[in-house]
Order: C-alpha cells, then sequence, then structure tokens
C-alpha cells in the first residue's frame, strides 16, 4: 500500500463527473431560417454493391489464383446513412449541459483520513484558482463548436447559441465557432469569460448547478451527408444480413452520444509532456492521456505524468506539483471515475 505523510490512498474511491451532457438530436434546417424552424433529421437504410478495398491476408497473396477471386468479388454491405434533404444546407445540432458542484468530495471514500486530506488539497485549490482556466476551456470548447466532431469540417459557417436555464439567472451568448480556435486557449473573449465565468461559479460551488441549452447550426450544403455517432457493433459474426454500420438515433431522430459530447469538451488537455513536440493540440482529458486514433497514451507512468502519480501527490497537499499538473488532476476528477488504491500487488 502506497503512504506518503503516513497517509494511504483509499481502496475505495469514486468521483461523479461534473459536465453532464445529454445525448445531442440532429436536425436540419435552411441557414437563413435556422432560428425560426428545424426538422428532425431520420436515419436512412442503403444497401450497397461496393468493391473490395482492403488490405488481403498474408495467406491470399501466396496464391495468385485465390487473390484474383478474392479482389473480384463485390462487397455487398447494408448502412445507416443520415442527410440534409434537398432544401436543407444546414445541419442543426441540440443538446443541454448541466454543471454541478461538489468536486471537492468524493462520492465513495473509504477512508475518513485520506478524505480530509484531499477535500483540503482540494479547497485550496478551489479557494486559488476558482476553476478559472478550466471553466474558460470548457467555455471555449462549447463556443467553437468542437462537439460537431467530424460535421464541423468543411461547413461554410458556424454558429453557436448558448441559454443559461436557470431560474432567473437568464443569459444568452451567440458565438462565431470558425473565429474561434480548436488549438489553443489563449484569448480574452470577453463573452466566452462571461461563459466562463458562469461554469466557473458552479464547479467552485457559488451556486449548486448551471442548466445550459447549446444549439449549434453548421452550413454544410444542400443534402450533403451529416454524421451522427455510430453504433459499436459487438457481433462480430459474417451474416450478410447484419449492417456493417449502424448510426445512433433517439426516438427515431440522428443522434450523438452524450459520451462524444462530453470527449469533445474536456479536449483541453495542454500540459500533456509531449504537447510541442505532438503537433496534434488539446487532448482530451484522460487517466493516461490515451488518444485511441493514434494508438498512443502522452501521460504514462513511468514519465510521471499519468493522473495517479499526480493524484496521490495532491491529495496528500501537493506542495511538489506545478499549477498546470493541479489543472489536470482536477480536470480528470471533473470527469469523474473510480481511482481507489487496490491492496493487492
Amino acid at each position: 500500500m502506497s503512504k506518503k505523510n503516513n497517509i494511504a490512498i483509499a481502496s475505495v474511491l469514486a468521483f461523479e463527473k461534473k459536465l453532464v451532457p445529454s445525448d445531442g438530436r440532429f436536425y436540419g434546417t435552411y441557414w437563413s431560417r435556422r432560428n425560426e424552424r428545424n426538422n428532425p433529421l431520420i436515419l436512412q437504410e442503403k444497401s450497397v454493391r461496393g468493391t473490395i478495398s482492403n488490405r488481403l491476408k498474408k495467406n491470399a497473396l501466396s496464391s495468385a489464383v485465390k487473390q484474383n477471386n478474392d479482389i473480384e468479388k463485390p462487397n455487398l454491405q447494408t448502412i445507416d446513412c443520415c442527410a440534409l434533404s434537398r432544401d436543407q444546407d444546414t445541419l442543426s445540432l441540440s443538446f443541454s449541459l448541466k454543471v454541478l458542484s461538489g468536486v471537492e468530495k468524493p462520492s465513495v471514500c473509504n477512508s475518513s483520513e485520506f478524505r480530509n486530506s484531499y477535500e483540503m488539497a482540494a479547497k485550496h485549490y478551489i479557494n486559488h484558482s476558482h476553476f478559472n482556466e478550466l471553466a474558460k476551456r470548457y467555455a471555449t470548447n462549447i463556443a467553437n463548436a468542437s462537439f460537431l466532431w467530424r460535421n464541423r469540417i468543411g461547413a461554410e459557417r458556424i454558429e453557436v447559441n448558448v441559454k443559461v436555464l436557470n431560474q432567473d439567472e437568464e443569459q444568452e451568448w451567440t458565438f462565431d465557432a470558425k473565429s474561434i480556435s480548436t488549438k489553443n486557449f489563449k484569448h480574452e473573449n470577453p463573452y466566452i469569460l462571461a461563459l466562463a465565468d458562469k461554469i466557473a461559479s458552479a464547479l467552485s460551488g457559488k451556486k449548486e448547478f448551471l442548466l445550459l441549452e447549446i444549439n449549434a447550426y453548421a452550413q454544410i450544403g444542400l443534402g450533403q451527408d451529416v454524421y451522427p455517432s455510430e453504433e459499436l457493433i459487438l457481433d462480430k459474426s459474417n451474416s450478410k444480413s447484419k449492417k456493417s454500420k449502424i448510426l445512433y438515433h433517439i426516438d427515431g431522430i440522428a443522434g450523438m452520444h452524450s459520451q462524444k459530447i462530453g470527449n469533445a469538451l474536456r479536449t483541453i488537455d495542454t500540459w500533456y509532456p509531449e504537447h510541442d513536440q505532438a503537433n496534434i493540440g488539446p487532448i482530451a482529458i484522460e487517466p493516461y492521456g490515451t488518444v485511441t486514433n493514434l494508438g498512443k497514451a502522452y501521460r504514462t507512468p513511468k514519465e510521471k505524468a499519468d493522473f495517479y502519480t499526480l493524484f496521490d501527490d495532491f491529495s496528500r497537499g501537493g506542495e511538489l506539483l506545478s499549477e498546470e499538473e493541479k489543472h489536470y488532476v482536477m480536470a480528470v476528477l471533473i470527469r469523474g471515475g473510480v481511482f481507489g488504491e487496490s491492496s493487492k500487488d
């Protein structure tokens, strides 16, 4: 069992996430009428006859006859797809976001000694930083519409409208998303800072929660394809009756997973060791800085840059941690998860 300052890490320890997005729903409209009428986008099914284009297996390469047979076969597929209609040029994505307070208190902790030590460190961080830096980064990722993912690419114009839904706190901002960088957070945009102030107030406990309604509009062209979340196909059988691509829908309306929206909002980590050399910009807040599409973890225990190494120091006072390392630790706790230390080797 790890010890430092005679305080053992709790073996049962969990934090509830504090940024809670809903699923996103897809609608179609025309840019000049985007604030008037939006129609739900429905998934369509296609059966297509394609060609074989994947790399052949090594045993197929040993036989020229088998190789020719393999590549001459048609590639028959049934897939889901989604597109704007012929009189729509704008995708609308709508979701809500709840920001909660209370990150200084674990939802589960079986060690009162550790809990007291962590809560003292967390309150010191809150009193010192007020979550201003993290809130600015979350607000920037709302304003730049990073949550549109692939739908952001090739858009002529993108607008994001954000409304505060808390009772007696009505406020609204509209952002030109394409003018706001997705690569860095070095700006002093007064409207983003105003949104960030609301987020920071909730995270730091000045208010119990913040509830936002977010509507993004991307002008992508008449009848163009749009890209909802794709479902993971767990049944790997080769039945020809099965779809090779299944898209997500909510009561028939094309949708985006709340997890995917959350991943975009927490893509704020520019503090990982290889940031200056990697040239990929911010990565999502993860305990090991894992970027699955690159097959790489940017925060490894070997470099002592992973969450657990830094959290163990932070929760016992964190005197040796830099300001950036403290931001990262708190961002992982806002993400939520189970972080207890097993007593087993």
